[in-house]
């Protein structure tokens, strides 16, 4: 194994565009064979969000970068700004919303490189 079987360059990830932002998988098990993590970033327009949605086979963290953000996590909404770090555990539906005339950028980690998305609203990317 070379060192470059663990790098990842900074141009690299999957961009996914949705009608409220856009989803950039820097490291999934597609794009790094045996990662057993998935890590990406999330972009929110401002007063956009993303569809109620809920990961079957693993937990979320979501480290909020800049702007801020209601998240609804169950039945609980939580306001989030730059700093805070919210961790989703595994089958709870949950959704996040841009606050403000900002937009939201996040680090967002899953505990397995096969991440699963169910979407609750229906037709959506989450």
């Amino acid at each position: 194994m070379t060192i470059e079987t663990f790098v990842c360059r900074a141009a690299d990830g999957e961009r996914v565009s949705t009608g409220w932002g856009e989803l950039n998988w820097k490291i999934t098990d597609k794009s790094m064979a045996g990662t057993e993590m998935t890590f990406g970033t999330c972009f929110i327009k401002p007063g956009e969000r993303n569809p109620l949605h809920s990961h079957p086979n693993c937990e979320e963290f979501l480290y909020v970068v800049s702007g801020s953000c209601e998240h609804k996590l169950g039945k609980e909404t939580v306001m989030l700004g730059a700093g805070d770090i919210i961790r989703i555990p595994q089958d709870v539906r949950h959704w996040a919303r841009a606050i403000g005339s900002e937009p939201v950028f996040a680090l967002i980690m899953f505990s397995t490189g096969k991440r699963q998305a169910v979407d609750h609203e229906g037709g959506g990317v989450a």
